[in-house]
């Protein structure tokens, strides 16, 4: 079930694909299921890209197989695959889960020191206001490092992701240009999102990219688009009163999003 805290903390609002309408609102993040969902194996989802489009331009996610990551930027969809090359989305692939939100940033700062990569949270701790129940994240510039992974399509039947992420390739990238962005949530909605911060990594040149596991900063641009409203679209398959879905745990969550 959701949380009685999100609902108070966030204005929302669930759907099913035929109730879909394009969104031109701002400071709204939208979402594809529920990671919940994709913790028990749930690798295919009816919703496209095309579709995704009309609700937001920057944000991250995966592909129907759990074939690879997606990040989301200016408007355009790339799939980092398991060796974290990276490669432009069709408009007819769906997505089993994503979020993405119509990126208008209300906060902007730079970071001109080296960080290491809990210093960055920490710095984008002070910069999110303090009454923010969740926030759309982009970093753009130089990282002495980034250490990324991603995984294998799947096949079904599908596995638990617990046990596909015992697969993932984990790499590095060195003094590299690019751009890291993701989401912020609160703690308490485990089973509906990742708690926490949730970052996904792509080159300038969009070749090549990951879920981040860790980096450092050189020199960064931070722009941030904190947000009170979510709109989740649900595939048949999925119900948010069911416990099943609801009960990922913070071990699996650590295990699967963070290494």
């Amino acid at each position: 079930m959701l949380d009685e805290r999100w609902i108070r903390a966030l204005h929302v609002e669930t759907m099913r694909e035929a109730e879909l309408d394009a969104e031109h609102e701002s400071h709204v993040l939208f979402q594809a299921s529920t990671i919940g969902a994709l913790l028990e194996g749930a690798y295919d989802g009816d919703l496209s890209f095309a579709e995704l489009a009309e609700h937001g331009d920057l944000g991250l996610g995966t592909l129907n197989g759990l074939d690879g990551e997606m990040i989301a930027i200016d408007g355009r969809f790339y799939r980092a695959d398991v060796d974290g090359v990276a490669g432009e989305v069709g408009p007819e692939a769906k997505t089993p889960f994503a979020v993405v939100t119509r990126f208008e940033p209300t906060i902007e700062s730079d970071i001109g020191e080296p960080l290491e990569h809990q210093e960055l949270l920490a710095q984008l701790d002070k910069l999110i206001p303090t009454g923010a129940a969740s926030c759309a994240i982009r970093l753009d510039g130089r990282f002495d490092f980034v250490r990324a992974r991603s995984v294998p399509r799947q096949t079904p039947p599908y596995r638990p992701l617990t046990e596909v992420v015992g697969e993932q390739h984990v790499f590095e990238l060195t003094d590299v240009a690019g751009t890291m962005l993701g989401f912020r949530f609160p703690d308490y909605v485990e089973g509906i999102e990742v708690s926490g911060y949730h970052l996904h990594f792509i080159t300038d040149d969009r070749t090549r990219g990951g879920h981040v596991l860790d980096s450092r900063a050189a020199q960064l641009r931070v722009r941030l688009d904190p947000s009170n409203d979510l709109h989740i679209e649900l595939p048949p398959e999925v119900d948010l009163r069911d416990t099943a879905v609801a009960a990922a745990t913070h071990a699996a969550i650590e295990r699967v999003e963070r290494g």
